[in-house]
This record gives structure tokens, sequence and C-alpha cells, in this order.
């Protein structure tokens, strides 16, 4: 007796050849992604990646085929801790678990140092100018004092022992030395000169030479309000030698202000009641 059931024209042949054909694909991923890939990918077996910054070039492909791994360069920066060619960085990381024969891509050392500008650090703090040298990775190296009144004040930048002027390029990781206040100044400089000054530039001046201002005086008759005095008189004069901390007195007047000279009528008064008083 033959059931119609398992005719190949009925829907429950085609059914049966369908679940046939689905248990064969199903058996044979089983086998492919379970059995058969995992033994040739070396599925669970990993190796711990080893440190290789600072290991050179040369030495590099020999180090990894020992440890079945490879490399290959993606990078380059620059470092003046290590020589030329050495590595800086990888990925994966030192320690990372792989699987054998993984590509470990590296940053090697520049050959040739990159250039840059020197930036203007006269007149700035020494921390400052550390901090500055530090953040473009230039190197602070000896530090000179020179007489000055304002203490660790920069005054001059300098590599490889010559006078160098902000915008120089350089090579990163040069060495500058500065050159900086010792807080005391010279124990007598010749002052500056301040005629034909506007009060407030004197006063700006004085204070960079670290003296002091006196008194201020106005000519009899002159009225200074409303308008920008100037310099037409300093004591001690132009040249004249002074110490740090002292006081200089200022004449001032409009501007172009001459002080009038004395008429011979005033100095024959002058001479005529010295010879009465004697």
């Amino acid at each position: 007796m033959k059931f119609s059931f398992f005719k190949s024209s009925s829907l429950g042949g085609l059914l049966i050849s369908l679940g046939i054909t689905l248990s064969t694909i199903f058996i044979i991923a089983i086998v492919y992604f379970y059995i058969y890939l995992p033994a040739v990918t070396n599925h669970g077996e990993s190796i711990t990646v080893p440190e290789l910054k600072g290991m050179n070039l040369e030495e590099l492909e020999t180090f990894l085929t020992q440890h079945d791994l490879r490399y290959t360069v993606n990078d380059s920066a620059y470092s003046s801790e290590y020589p030329p060619l050495a590595v800086l960085r990888q990925f994966p990381q030192a320690g990372s678990q792989v699987k054998i024969n993984r590509v470990i891509y590296v940053s090697l050392n520049r050959i040739t140092p990159p250039t840059l500008p020197i930036p203007d650090l006269v007149d700035r703090s020494l921390v400052n100018a550390e901090v500055v040298l530090k953040s473009i990775e230039l190197k602070r190296g000896r530090i000179y004092y020179e007489p000055s009144p304002f203490r660790n004040l920069v005054k001059e930048m300098r590599y490889e022992g010559k006078k160098i002027e902000p915008g120089t390029r350089i090579t990163k990781g040069a060495i500058i030395d500065l050159v900086v206040g010792d807080g005391n100044g010279l124990a007598d400089f010749k002052i500056g000169n301040l005629l034909g000054d506007a009060l407030e530039t004197a006063k700006f001046k004085l204070m960079g030479w670290n003296l002091h201002l006196g008194t201020i005086q106005i000519p009899v008759g002159i009225d200074t309000t409303g308008m920008e005095p100037f310099v037409y008189k300093q004591y001690p004069l132009a040249g004249d030698s002074v110490r740090v901390g002292d006081p200089v007195d200022l004449w001032i007047g409009p501007k172009g202000f001459v002080e009038p000279e004395e008429t011979e009528d005033e100095e024959t008064d002058g001479e005529e009641l010295e010879e009465t008083n004697n």
C-alpha cells in the first residue's frame, strides 16, 4: 500500500525535502564554525603582547617573529628621549591578549627632529618660561644670574652659548639657557633722560629703573588742570649716578614749556640786596 503523503508532488513530500535540506545546512554550519574554523584559526589560543617602546627597528622584526607576531609602521613622531627609528607607541598595548600572528601597529621616532620657532620669554618670570618651554618640548638648561632689581625675571635667552632672538627656528628637544635677574640690581647706575616725557611716561620709566618719584613741582602761574603735563626739568640730572630706590624730583608744565631765565634786572636787584645786607 502506497501513501500519497510521501509522494514528491504532494505537500508532505515537499516539507520533508525542505526539512532534510535545512537540517543538512544546520549540521554543516555547526561543523564549520565550531570544529573546522577554530582548528584553522587557533581558536582559544592567545599570547601576551610584549613591550616594544624604545626598541630599534632593526631588532623589532626578529623579536616579534620569535613571539609569533608581525608589525607594520603606521605613524612617526619625535622624542629627544629615544634614538632615531625607535618605537614610540604601539597598538595593541603591551600586556594585551591577542591571537597568534596578530599585526602590531607601531609609531617610530623620526630620524631628523622637527624645528619650531622659539617663543619670546623675555620679561617673563622664570616659572612661566619653564612651563612654556616644557609645553613645546624644549628643555630648560642653565640659569645665569645678572644684576637686576627684578628677581627671576628673564632678561635673555641663549642657545648653544649664544643669544637667540624670539622666532628663531630650532630643533625640538633643544636646550635653552636663560639669563635672569638676581633681585639686587646695580649698586650705582646712571639715570636716563626724562625731559620731554609725559608725566605718566616718566613714572613708568622710574618704575622700570626701580627709582621712586620724589616731589613734583609746577611753575608759578601755570595751571595744568585738564591738560597732560610734561617734564621740563629733573633732579638728579640725566647721566647722574643714582642707586636703586633713590627719589627723583620732577618739574612739570605744558608740552614744550621752557623754564624762564633770570633777567639782568633780577640779578642786579639780587646783588644790591646782598650789598645792603652786608
